[in-house]
């Protein structure tokens, strides 16, 4: 049985009408699944799915995806893809069984919590507490994309720096592993 990797989980994760989903390709890939059966859960299933928890992307949308994230599945697939936000992979968790399923809904839930996370912090940071706020909501952030990126870092010897520059703040973190 394939590990499910949080970065897995973080690099498949999209925003789409300012929300973050992940698309039904991706979910079925996540499960080791076809992306027919994920959308047959939604479709036996349509009360655990109601409005805000699953929706159709548009054709527009699915040329920005195919542009902005190369996705051949999607590129070559006539059926415009299902985009499943976090309620509604919550609830596709409570259909699908088996120890792949919750292996997989685990590392999604922990990847959506992170991200909710770090978020979080950027909008703290954005309300410019003191100084000392500041460097600590700062290096939580840096913490947060370390464990977001985690085994996709590069190391080089024993640290590694990852620097972001958002509009107003930069983070800057340095993660130091052991050989």
């Amino acid at each position: 049985m394939n590990i499910v990797k949080f970065s897995d989980v973080t690099e498949k994760i999209i925003t789409i009408r300012e929300q973050k989903v992940l698309l039904d390709s991706d979910v079925a890939a996540l499960y080791n699944v076809e992306t027919m059966r994920i959308n047959e859960a939604v479709k036996n299933n349509p009360k655990k799915f109601p409005e805000g928890y699953v929706f159709e992307l548009s054709t527009n949308e699915k040329q920005e995806v195919i542009e902005n994230f190369d996705n051949p599945k999607i590129k070559f697939s006539p059926a415009l893809p299902k985009a499943f936000t976090r309620k509604g992979l919550y609830m596709l968790a409570t259909i699908l069984k088996g120890d792949k399923a919750t292996e997989t809904t685990i590392a999604i839930i922990e990847a959506f919590e992170k991200i909710s996370e770090l978020q979080e912090t950027v909008m703290e940071l954005s309300q410019k507490p003191d100084e000392f706020q500041q460097k600590s909501l700062m290096q939580r952030g840096g913490e947060i994309i370390s464990e977001l990126l985690g085994e996709g870092l590069k190391t080089s010897e024993e640290e590694t720096s990852i620097e972001l520059n958002f509009a107003l703040l930069k983070f800057k973190h340095t993660v130091k592993r052991k050989k």
